[in-house]
This record gives C-alpha cells, structure tokens and sequence, in this order.
C-alpha cells in the first residue's frame, strides 16, 4: 500500500545517486540522463561548487522570512535583472508560481488603468503550470478537466500567430498582457517563425499591452542564449523564470521591467518560503557557474551538433515526422502516440521524455560531454527504429 496521492504515473525505477550526466538507480544500474530533471539540472547532477554552496548555507541559514531583510535575495535580483534587461524581481518557489505573480501583476496593472475584468491574450498548446490560474492560461484540455468553473479573463488564440494576437487585441478593450512561452515545452518543442516574439512586442507597444514571456524552460542557457527572447533581441515587459536557476532546488522568479516594475507594492503579493538565503545562495552559484563555463555558447553548439546528428540518423525512417530544436532543447515528433519509448529508453539505460503524445523531448544537461551526444543519438535511433518496427 502507497500513503502516497496516485498523482503521478512513475517508471519503474528509482534513482540513488548522480553524477554530471549519469545517474544510478538503487540497484546499481547506470542511466544517460538527456531529461534533466525536466530542465532542471542544467549543471548536472552532485555538481561539486552546488553541493559546497548548499553545505555551506545550511551550515549557517536556511530560512528567516521576509519580514527582514535578505542580502541574498538582494544580490540575486540584481544579478538576475542584469542578465535579463529588467528592472526588479520577486522570488518564489516555483514556475507556476511565478506565472501566478505575473498574472496577479497584469491583472493588478489592469485595475490601475480603470480596467475591471483585465484580460490575458495566450495561446494554444501552452503550459504555465497546475495552481487554478495557471492551468486556466494553458492551453491543455487534460489538465484543466475536472477542475471547473476555471479562472476567467483568458482569450486563447493559435501560437505562432500574430494576426490572432492582434485581432483579438483590437477586437478587445480589456485586453491588458499577452503570456507566451518563446518555445512550447509541454506543448511538443514547438518553435515560432523568426520575428514572432518582435511581432508580439510591437503589438504590445502600439497597444499599450505588457508583453510576459514564460521563460521557464527556455531561461538559463537552455536555448543557447540565457533567454531565448535573446534571439530576437526582445525585451519582455515581464519574464518569469523557474527549472534551470536552481539546479533542483526549488526557486522561481517573476521579473519585471518598466511600467511593469510598479505596479507590485508591498503587501500586493507574496509568499513564505520566497527568496530564502538557501535558494538564493544556490542559484546565485548556478549563474556564477553558467557564465565560467560559457554554457550558453556550448548549448548553441552542442545543439546545432545534436540537431544535425538527430536529422542525419533518423532520415527517411517512416514514421518520423520531425526533428526540431534550438540549443539543448529538442524534440522527435512521430506520426503516433509514442509513450511506450519511456520504457524502451529506461530499458536501454537512456533517460528522455515524452509530451504532446507524440514528441519525444530531450532536454540534456548543460554540461553534456560530445562523447555523450553521441551515445544519446545511437540510442535514441535505436529505440524510435525498434518502436517504429513494432508498430
């Protein structure tokens, strides 16, 4: 008998120790992990300076709230806003919380403006999290069904379309923010048209409408650049952040920029846990080691490399529709459901993931070795042909 809720859908395997890339399960077996956590662990797993920093502040503070001051929560915001063109930040513990606080903010600056039902342009196929508002912007029927009346205020539209955007934003008064992921994660690895974040915050200017981009799987050098708005040389009214800035530890962030920057006072929002010196010490070593090793740049190209060898290897296989991606953000979409390769790849000691049905989404760690993107490929050819045949 589990005392556990039956919430998740867990593989038959059960992990005890990592290192770098590699972890083992309680039986001693060795697995390439090309999941990270979930975006996660983009430095790898028992990373020495992560595991000095988190011994050395439990040593000395873990917690203290935010009824005092936090030098540093005040160090990482600082460092953070740098890194991103913003303005300041407020610091939670997770990515739905931080898509919480930014949907709070756009609804808070709507309010500001005289507008008393503000609403929020998103789109199809996203994913912002599982508290009620959240699940409400996604554009997943799964998860929002059976969770009824959802929060109002959401107007959906296709992704990667910016007529829609600016239809509905012409069409619509209330219309105050429009949340965007600058890449689908949950939604298939899906990557817009060049010019479609640009589009978006021109929209947003002409309108007088904050742009707040979901960086949550694409922040922190995932997609080759710190954040993958960067490609466009975009600045969004607001970012949130979450996954990569703590390694596995869980902190998220909402940042915010401009008009956007004042809209939060004190005692508009908040949280118990945000920004405690442990969370903050630990992601402030994850960017301290993301900008020594240059992992942006070696997410780029160790991307492109992965990319290449992925279109190489599984050209002309019936039954592979797509191989997409954008640095250490990729994905195999198949012509049918495929969750059966979970299995297929935890049996042949290779960690990946499977969303939309039909994607198979990788998402290794920043620090993968090239010998590493190799294994990665020859495996993952091997189970998506044996998958394939089966079938």
């Amino acid at each position: 008998m589990s005392y556990q809720m039956p919430i998740f859908a867990s593989l038959p395997v059960a992990f005890a120790r990592g290192q770098g890339a590699w972890l083992w399960d309680t039986h001693g077996r060795k697995y390439l992990d090309a999941l990270s956590g979930i975006a996660v662990c983009g430095l790898g797993h028992a990373h020495p300076a992560i595991t000095a920093a988190i011994c050395d502040q439990a040593g000395q503070l873990l917690h203290t709230s935010n009824w005092y001051q936090v030098p540093l929560q005040e160090k990482l915001a600082e460092r953070l806003c740098k890194l991103a063109g913003m303005d300041n930040a407020f610091f939670c513990n997770s990515g739905a919380e931080a898509n919480e606080a930014a949907i709070k903010l756009a609804r808070l600056h709507g309010h500001q403006r005289d507008i008393f039902t503000p609403g929020i342009i998103v789109t199809e196929n996203s994913f912002h999290g599982r508290t009620l508002a959240t699940l409400s912007a996604s554009g997943s029927r799964k998860i929002q069904a059976g969770f009824e009346p959802l929060v109002s205020g959401f107007h959906r539209v296709p992704y990667n379309n910016l007529d829609a955007v600016r239809q509905v934003a012409e069409n619509n008064k209330d219309i105050v923010a429009v949340l965007v992921e600058p890449i689908t994660g949950e939604g298939g690895v899906s990557i817009p048209d060049n010019g479609y974040l640009k589009g978006l915050r021109k929209i947003c200017d002409d309108r007088g409408l904050l742009l707040m981009l979901d960086e949550i799987q694409t922040g922190m050098c995932r997609t080759g650049k710190w954040f993958a708005c960067q490609h466009e040389a975009v600045l969004p009214d607001v970012m949130t952040l979450a996954k990569g800035l703590g390694n596995g530890v869980p902190i998220g962030a909402c940042l915010a920029r401009g008009k956007a920057a004042q809209v939060f006072k004190v005692g508009s929002h908040g949280s118990t846990f945000s920004g405690n010196p442990l969370v903050c010490r630990v992601a402030l070593t994850v960017i301290d080691e993301l900008e020594k090793g240059k992992f942006a740049q070696r997410a780029a190209q160790l991307g492109e490399q992965l990319l290449n060898k992925l279109k190489t290897a599984l050209s002309g296989i019936a039954g592979v529709k797509d191989v997409r991606g954008r640095g250490l953000m990729l994905a195999v979409e198949l012509d049918r459901p495929c969750k059966d390769l979970l299995q297929m790849a935890l049996d042949r000691g290779v960690l990946i993931n499977v969303t939309a049905d039909n994607v198979v989404r990788l998402l290794p760690p920043l620090i993968f070795s090239d010998t590493e993107a190799d294994l990665l490929v020859n495996e993952l050819t091997g189970i998506v042909r044996s998958f394939l045949e089966k079938k």
